[in-house]
């Protein structure tokens, strides 16, 4: 077998692999990109969809139970909860989506860099990785939203922080489980760069592992985004979100709980999908896991 050979079957086994990667996905995985499929068409239709201003207040209207004026009732405020939530869901993606792909990009490559390099580049990268480690993501979070402010791209940035160890960790091992590869051999034979064998033929063997990393964290991202709003380092008020909606329907959780009820439902729905799409991604990468469970 030539070199030419080996550095070519490799990609060319991933192709036709694809196919059957899609037939190993299980129902509950089709169940949970269908659950987040629809709550990202509801963001993005939110203005289409909502019945009322989310921002606008009518004290005539306080704690309204759920009807036809308003779906889900009011808050203490007079706004319509339907609404807010719709709006909601909008901040909640955004900066869950954003921050796990600002934690992927960089994890990654810091993971790919340090596994193939090696020596004293993998040991201190991976010791820096260590440190933020040991720093519970939420606490970690935080602190780095109450040192930098509470605005979108600060709390985009420290979730991402928060999370990018996860994925160098898994890259840096992906990396090292593929660098001594007869394929990743074949290309240095033939004289290819370091950097094109990292990206043009290691990266596509790894990116499987990322994704259901990345699937997984987002459920993280989503929850520490609601806790930061629920203890007061999200967005500021009025701006709608969903851990947001639960603090504020914590002052009335005897007389209306449908206020906290709701988004802490929404929150529920949308982290219970992330989680359905990962474990079915790890199933469909690895059948044996599936099976030995």
């Amino acid at each position: 077998m030539t070199d030419t050979t080996l550095a070519n079957e490799v990609p060319a086994k991933r192709q036709s692999g694809f196919r059957s990667f899609i037939g190993r996905l299980n129902l509950s995985t089709w169940i949970g990109l269908a659950i987040v499929l629809a709550l990202v068409a509801a963001a993005i239709f939110a203005p289409q969809l909502a019945t009322h201003e989310p921002a606008r207040q009518n004290i005539m209207d306080q704690l309204i139970p759920p009807g036809s004026q308003y779906l889900l009732g009011s808050d203490q405020f007079g706004r319509d909860i339907w609404s807010r939530l719709l709006y909601g869901a909008r901040y909640s993606l955004t900066i869950g989506m954003f921050a796990i792909m600002l934690a992927l990009v960089v994890g990654t490559l810091i993971g790919m860099i340090a596994g193939y390099l090696g020596g004293r580049i993998d040991i201190i990268f991976m010791q820096v990785m260590d440190v933020v480690l040991a720093f519970p993501s939420l606490i970690l979070g935080l602190a780095l939203v109450a040192l930098m402010g509470a605005t979108l791209t600060n709390i985009i940035i420290a979730i991402a922080f928060t999370a990018t160890p996860a994925f160098a960790r898994i890259a840096r091992a992906g990396v090292i489980a593929q660098r001594d590869r007869e394929y990743v051999q074949a290309c240095r034979a033939m004289g290819f760069s370091g950097p094109r064998i990292l990206f043009r033929h290691i990266t596509p063997a790894i990116l499987p592992e990322v994704m259901v990393m990345a699937s997984l964290w987002m459920a993280t991202a989503v929850r520490t985004e609601a806790s930061l709003a629920f203890i007061g380092l999200g967005l500021a008020p009025p701006t709608p979100t969903w851990g947001g909606m639960v603090r504020d329907g914590f002052d009335n959780i005897l007389s209306a709980f449908h206020l906290a009820l709701v988004p802490s439902l929404a929150i529920l729905v949308l982290v219970l999908a992330f989680n359905l799409i990962g474990d079915g991604l790890r199933d469909a990468i690895d059948p044996r896991l599936k099976d030995a469970s």
